[in-house]
């Protein structure tokens, strides 16, 4: 994807939005819309967003995992299936 191919004006958004609406969905390409001659908006579809911030999640807890591991503050693998089989232990005894 060449950037440049994907910046349009206002006024094309405007004028084209149901063609723009079309082109985004089959291609999950976004469109930069300038005002002015300066960029302001990202306009993408809805499956492509979706998809975006769910990879932004997983980004963020791999960042909280990886500054818990930094801190120590983290259990080792042995350690943590230890502990679920002792969780699952007293479940099965109650």
């Amino acid at each position: 994807m060449h950037i440049t191919d994907h910046v349009k004006p206002i006024s094309y958004l405007k004028s084209e939005a149901a063609q723009i609406v079309k082109d985004l969905t089959d291609s999950g390409e976004p469109l930069i819309i300038t005002q002015n001659g300066e960029a302001k908006l990202v306009v993408q579809d809805v499956r492509t967003y979706e998809a975006t911030q769910q990879t932004l999640a997983l980004l963020k807890i791999l960042a909280i995992g990886q500054k818990q591991i930094e801190r120590a503050e983290h259990a080792d693998g042995d350690e943590f299936f230890a502990e679920l089989n002792e969780l699952d232990r007293h479940q099965k005894l109650r």
